[in-house]
């Protein structure tokens, strides 16, 4: 019989999003009558920690954000000897880290909007308005953190000016040299793709328009019920869900993810462009997550996901 060790927590910005994720996980292994613990984790004592427990339990990484889809956290695993579901130290670096994932794309001949990259110490109104001259509208959000901690959208002097004033306050919730990415504004509508091995098969499921009823598609539109709406199948051609699609299990085999990621897009209609913005390795298991949302569009059971999870380690 299977042990499962259901790492959930973690310090940061996503704690709450991980604690959900594990609920659901739990739901189904109890469902299917498989044997797990539930372990919080504490990044300070982790090395400590999971020495507790047996190796030949298969830990389901519950965990988002940094120490847990970043690779530290698989490192430790693969050193320990444990099996880890979701993607491998490698792939999760490369897919969290919003620099590198741009990089990797890039050699691939994939629009993705153009960017900087800065200290977050270095952000002043000087430095600001020398960005608004080159870009005019902008995006700005931190390196290596999800669900949208930390994104600021510049569209107007108005939008800049307030920013401004707040600088100070915004710049003290990050470390002193955390690197930011500055990005160009794409206007257009806000699209993601999820992918799913299922049945041995690797294959995108749909496309999901996202309206957020926020001005940004921030944290509380992303997991809070009814900020949001989400549009399946997408209000866009056949041509360009489809391109949707393709793209996505082409990035998805890029950035060897396993078992399952979910990339984002920006459709910029008057120009008919997508554009990459990111992917991510460990998309939200919630009950009002992107992913799962697309399985039970094409009727795809929640367990089967959370099975094949384990299964694919």
């Amino acid at each position: 019989m299977k042990k499962i060790l259901i790492l959930q927590g973690g310090l940061n910005e996503e704690h709450k999003v991980s604690i959900n994720t594990a609920n659901e996980v739990a739901k189904v292994l109890t469902k299917l009558k498989i044997d797990f613990i539930r372990f919080t984790v504490n990044p300070k004592t982790f090395v400590r920690d999971i020495s507790r427990f047996s190796n030949k339990h298969i830990c389901f990484n519950s965990l988002h954000g940094s120490f847990g889809e970043d690779g530290k956290i698989q490192k430790i695993l693969k050193k320990k000897g444990f099996s880890f579901t979701h993607s491998n130290q490698n792939s999760s670096i490369n897919c969290f880290n919003k620099i590198k994932s741009k990089e990797i794309i890039k050699k691939y001949k994939i629009l993705t909007p153009s960017h900087k990259l800065v200290k977050i110490k270095d952000i002043d109104h000087k430095y600001l308005e020398k960005i608004s001259i080159k870009f005019k509208k902008f995006v700005l959000k931190p390196v290596s953190s999800g669900s949208s901690y930390g994104l600021k959208v510049i569209k107007s002097k108005k939008d800049l000016t307030f920013f401004c004033k707040e600088i100070q306050k915004f710049k003290r919730n990050f470390n002193y040299n955390e690197y930011f990415i500055i990005e160009k504004y794409i206007s257009g509508k806000e699209l993601t793709v999820s992918v799913l091995e299922n049945e041995s098969k690797i294959k995108p499921l749909e496309v999901t328009e996202i309206v957020s009823l926020n001005p940004t598609y921030d944290y509380q539109a992303k997991y809070t019920k009814g900020f949001s709406k989400h549009y399946i199948p997408a209000r866009i051609s056949k041509k360009n869900y489809k391109k949707c699609l393709n793209l996505a299990l082409k990035i998805h085999k890029i950035f060897k993810c396993k078992t399952l990621s979910r990339v984002d897009f920006i459709l910029d209609s008057k120009q008919n462009k997508i554009y990459f913005l990111e992917i991510n390795s460990q998309p939200g298991m919630t009950k009002i997550s992107l992913l799962p949302e697309q399985a039970s569009y094409q009727k795809i059971k929640f367990e089967s996901i959370i099975s094949k999870l384990i299964d694919n380690v």
